[in-house]
């Protein structure tokens, strides 16, 4: 049961709280969907710890899903080998996946450490803080420990399947059995993440700036006060 619960049921849930998560807070909360700033306060961090996030959440990301949807079968019909896939997976993904860690790192350790920010921070800024911390850090546990001490262990043969299957509403979760303890924790903290997600400052990811660069330009005038 428990084995049906957390890869069946539980993935299902956190996607439909996902999805309905969002469509509330955009329809009676619009006015909180992008992240309050806390620039003024501190810089240095900031400016280092989101340089390196979003520096290797970006490929970290693509990298998943290459790894999660794209069957081997297809990769293999690139040209790309085995060999090759392990490679760019393991090595170059760790480098990516501990830029990210780093970055991650600077934020936490920033908004708990500053006072101010600390004050400012809601309860949710605080978890989801953590939250990805040891989301993005179980990655790279996984990736570089996991994978050393259990070589033989393909998890394209059984987590890449079974994510596969819950696009197809019949998700195995025998498949899931036999993983490595790590990647069962990353995987279950990724789908908490997006659980997480419309209730946190992650939204604003999808505020992206479309129309900015068509916009017209804001004229300032000075006003001349007249002294009698």
């Amino acid at each position: 049961m428990l084995n049906q619960f957390l890869w069946v049921i539980y993935p299902y849930l956190c996607i439909a709280i996902f999805i309905l998560g969002h469509i509330a807070r955009f329809r009676y909360d619009q006015f909180s969907w992008t992240a309050k700033s806390s620039e003024f306060i501190e810089k240095k961090r900031l400016k280092w710890g989101s340089l390196l996030f979003h520096l290797g959440i970006i490929p970290v990301a693509i990298g998943h899903f290459v790894g999660l949807v794209i069957p081997p079968s297809w990769i293999s019909a690139m040209g790309v080998s085995h060999e090759m896939y392990h490679f760019g997976a393991v090595y170059i993904g760790s480098i990516f996946g501990i830029i990210t860690l780093i970055g991650m790192f600077l934020l936490t350790s920033r908004r708990v450490s500053v006072k101010n920010i600390r004050h400012l921070s809601s309860a949710s800024d605080m978890v989801v803080n953590f939250f990805l911390l040891i989301l993005v850090f179980m990655g790279c546990y996984a990736t570089l420990v996991t994978n050393a001490v259990m070589p033989d262990f393909d998890y394209r043969s059984s987590i890449s399947v079974w994510f596969r299957q819950l696009f197809t509403f019949g998700p195995d979760a025998n498949l899931m059995t036999d993983v490595p303890w790590s990647f069962k924790l990353h995987v279950l903290l990724g789908f908490g993440i997006f659980a997480l997600w419309p209730f946190t400052r992650l939204v604003h990811v999808w505020s992206v700036p479309l129309t900015y660069a068509s916009r017209s330009y804001i004229i300032y005038r000075r006003n001349k006060v007249k002294h009698r």
